[in-house]
């Protein structure tokens, strides 16, 4: 194809994003010469960094906070000379002049690129009751997964009657020695076939119709009181770790009518991180997938890279 002249921008790609997936990303990328730019965010912060501990990323078997860990994803990409700007995205669009250029406006500038990766991940919907903020990390988990093994042994409360909260607490009976289900209504959400699997499980006690007024304890958690939501009644329940799946917020705002999303707005990409907005791709939590943990964002950034440079191949291979 012949080579055409490429209208005016400033980077190769735009990295949204400070997570293990805008890392990974900015790694792979600047170690393959692309021009690129990580806008990491000054109002919200990577849900690792508020991980005590992480014993089940690959080649770290002692295990690893998520700050520190987050902290080597970042010394390595200032290694390969990644440019990284502390500043919250306000605006994207396509550039009116160029239909290839996107233009993405950040503390008052506009940075003109030709591919933007989004990476800006996902907060877990939170209870919103007193007790939850102080005792996360020391009882109060989102992730069975990362944090189950801790409980072994041990009584703890999945929140939830989804497809997530069946799941997570069939994978804590692994290792806690009761794990009770505390959902709002009279019956699960969750697929049929997860349903069935948590009747059987022996492990499993239900309280239906109740929700979580408050996480109680004292330099860990030892319990929550629940309220009945038909009879107004209140009880207590004593466990030694809660659990809370009820549901994942994205946080992909700025980037609503440009690409597509699910009905919870996680943005909708192929198998390749590609998105329905040429030039736009998606990795890490903020994407719509079934599984959201540290590797795998890394695994969505890496891909989403070599993605992303086989379009600016093609683009630049263009004439204009």
């Amino acid at each position: 194809m012949k080579q055409g002249i490429l209208p005016e921008y400033d980077y190769d790609v735009v990295i949204i994003g400070g997570g293990p997936a805008g890392y990974t990303a900015g790694i792979y990328a600047a170690r393959a010469a692309l021009k690129t730019l990580l806008i990491e965010g000054e109002g919200t912060v990577s849900q690792i960094t508020i991980t005590d501990i992480i014993e089940n990323y690959p080649g770290i078997p002692e295990g690893i906070g998520g700050f520190e860990l987050m902290q080597l994803f970042k010394k390595q990409a200032l290694k390969f000379g990644l440019e990284i700007l502390p500043k919250d995205v306000n605006g994207i669009k396509k550039s009116s002049s160029a239909q290839v250029v996107w233009e993405v406006t950040t503390g008052g500038k506009v940075f003109k690129t030709l591919s933007i990766i989004a990476a800006t991940g996902a907060m877990w919907r939170n209870l919103d009751v007193p007790g939850e903020s102080e005792f996360v990390g020391r009882g109060v988990s989102y992730c069975a997964t990362c944090d189950g093994p801790f409980y072994r042994n041990r009584d703890v409360i999945v929140v939830g009657g989804g497809d997530t909260a069946i799941q997570e607490a069939l994978f804590l009976t692994h290792f806690a020695k009761k794990v009770i289900v505390v959902h709002r209504r009279d019956r699960l959400r969750a697929a049929g076939m997860l349903q069935e699997r948590a009747f059987a499980e022996k492990k499993i006690e239900f309280v239906w119709n109740s929700t979580v007024s408050e996480i109680t304890g004292a330099d860990f958690v030892t319990g929550v009181k629940v309220k009945n939501v038909q009879t107004g009644g209140l009880s207590e329940i004593s466990a030694d770790g809660i659990f809370i799946f009820v549901g994942r917020l994205p946080y992909t705002e700025i980037f609503k009518g440009l690409v597509e999303m699910d009905k919870t707005g996680f943005i909708i990409t192929d198998e390749n991180m590609r998105t329905n907005a040429a030039g736009l791709f998606a990795a890490g939590d903020c994407r719509a997938k079934l599984f959201r943990q540290v590797v795998t964002a890394a695994g969505d950034g890496a891909n989403a890279v070599h993605s992303a440079e086989l379009y600016i191949d093609e683009v630049k291979g263009r004439t204009y």
